[in-house]
């Protein structure tokens, strides 16, 4: 007897995981041997990260079900029909077990509906391209989701999209945006679900989608000539920790032990650098170190910043919602409103405007305060503050403690990110002029890192807290080695890392015997 064809609202509902687990990746010196495939949604889609010597370079493949032409004729059919029928509010704001129910339903019944005979292999990889291009991100949905891509950026229609990767760095992709208007539909769904607006008359865009990924997009080709183009800055949901930070070679552990004494005694510090040097690494990362019963606000454009802790108030900045800028949050307000909220400890995203006057009043009246700002040398930060828009008198300037400068750098043909110093403010005449101490130093040619024993930022604790100078430099010994530690017994996990400097704090004694410190 002939088996029953099983009919297509019969068909199980298919077994998706777009959080596959998160694979180890380590660094490969020799790029021509670099092979690394992974998983991004299983069972679905995969990356591939090879050297192709045809390109003479490493790319990025994003590799998913090949659709025959009959295939891709009836996913056209049933998405340009879905459209019509669903309700976009639904699902973006909609809980995503639900979504999958209800993609899994309409599409077991437009299936019917049209006529199309669709076998269960076909119904699978169907149903994986509604939720990807519904659900999430189209055909830039995998870049997205992948754990290891830190910036994504189209340049325009008919050229490769290119990415940053936390351990490949800048690679080449094989998504291309080949048509006009599928890369303007692809920037109009990005400003929806950023909850914003473009078009020809408002042609850029500056949001964040729902996890905190920021995004620069442009419309037409009268601002790109290329057409629409889009950079995305993806949210890292969990930070790099300071032990990371010594695994990857990024500063020294004493680097870290200094900084941590520096956030315990409330000295004010401020990081520079260029675009993508590792500024809010480096802030999320030293965040670990603030008291655990601290109260911490973080002021923000978009959100970038995430803190290991409970007592913490993250603001953000709000676009204008009326006419003429009416509803508008800026940096300023939201900087003059934290000092009214008790914190101990203020986080200023990124400096950039009329808010470093509030900011610097605030740590002259003692508020410790942690900022980054775009800059690449102590001149050029004194620069930015004394210029407009900023325009700061150079003696306030003298608040500041410590300057953490990061650069990018190329060591052994790879490129990284290093704390390239960390220099003391001693003094700021009325000129401009900076009388500075520089404690710690990376050495590029020799890519090591040296520090000496005289901080004045030390000198200035000891005097202020009535520390003996020889107990603070012992204090700074036994951390560097804590973290050095921690790095060597690989504990690099968020929460463990934080635990660990948490109880440090409360019962110092017993970390220090737990690691065998004297």
């Amino acid at each position: 007897m002939a088996e029953k064809k099983l009919s297509i609202l019969d068909y199980p509902q298919v077994a998706i995981d777009f959080t596959p687990r998160i694979p180890p990746m380590k660094k490969i010196k020799d790029k021509t041997k670099i092979n690394v495939r992974y998983c991004i949604v299983s069972p679905f889609c995969y990356v591939h990260i090879y050297w192709d010597p045809k390109e003479y370079e490493v790319v990025y493949e994003i590799e998913e079900p090949i659709l025959t032409p009959e295939e891709e004729k009836d996913k056209e059919l049933i998405v340009e029909t879905l459209r019509s029928m669903i309700n976009f509010n639904e699902i973006i704001g909609g809980k995503k077990e639900t979504l999958f129910e209800y993609i899994d339903r309409r599409l077991k019944l437009l299936a019917v509906e049209l006529g199309l005979d669709i076998s269960y292999e076909t119904y699978k990889k169907l149903y994986y391209y509604l939720c990807r291009d519904f659900i999430g991100f189209n055909e830039a949905d995998p870049l997205l989701r992948d754990y290891f891509v830190e910036d994504i950026e189209c340049n325009g229609a008919n050229t490769p999209v290119y990415l940053i990767h936390r351990v490949f760095r800048n690679i080449k992709t094989n998504l291309v945006f080949k048509n006009q208007d599928k890369l303007e539909n692809f920037v109009e769904k990005l400003a929806q679900r950023c909850g914003k607006y473009i078009s020809y008359a408002q042609p850029i865009l500056d949001g964040s989608l729902p996890d905190g990924s920021r995004v620069n997009a442009t419309y037409t080709k009268d601002i790109t000539s290329k057409g629409p183009t889009f950079t995305i800055r993806k949210f890292t949901k969990v930070p790099w920790t300071p032990s990371q930070l010594i695994g990857f070679n990024t500063m020294s552990p004493e680097m870290l032990a200094y900084l941590w004494l520096l956030i315990e005694y409330k000295m004010n510090i401020l990081i520079v650098g260029g675009t993508a040097s590792g500024k809010t690494t480096l802030l999320n990362a030293i965040a670990f170190f603030i008291p655990p019963e601290a109260r911490v606000v973080t002021i923000e454009d978009t959100r970038e910043l995430n803190l290991p802790r409970e007592n913490w108030l993250p603001s953000v900045a709000r676009g204008a919602t009326g006419i003429g800028g009416a509803g508008e949050i800026n940096l300023f307000e939201l900087l003059r409103a934290s000092f009214r909220q008790a914190p101990d400890y203020v986080i200023v995203g990124e400096v950039r405007g009329k808010e470093a006057s509030v900011l610097f009043q605030g740590m002259a009246s003692g508020h410790s305060s942690i900022a980054t700002i775009h800059a690449d040398s102590v001149e050029t930060v004194i620069k930015r503050l004394e210029t407009p828009p900023i325009e700061l008198s150079a003696t306030l300037l003298n608040v500041l403690d410590s300057l953490c400068i990061m650069t990018h750098a190329i060591v052994n043909k790879q490129e990284t990110r290093k704390l390239r110093e960390i220099v003391e403010v001693v003094n700021v005449d009325s000129d401009g002029i900076a009388l500075t101490n520089t404690p710690f130093i990376w050495n590029a040619g020799e890519d090591r890192f040296y520090f000496k024993k005289e901080s004045k930022v030390f000198q200035k604790i000891s005097t202020r807290y009535g520390l003996n100078r020889d107990e603070l430099f012992l204090e700074f010994r036994r951390r560097a080695e804590l973290l050095f530690k921690m790095y060597q017994q690989k504990i690099f996990n968020f929460h463990e890392v934080q635990d660990i400097i948490n109880e440090y704090y409360k019962k110092p004694e017993q970390i220090l015997q737990k690691f065998n410190i004297k």
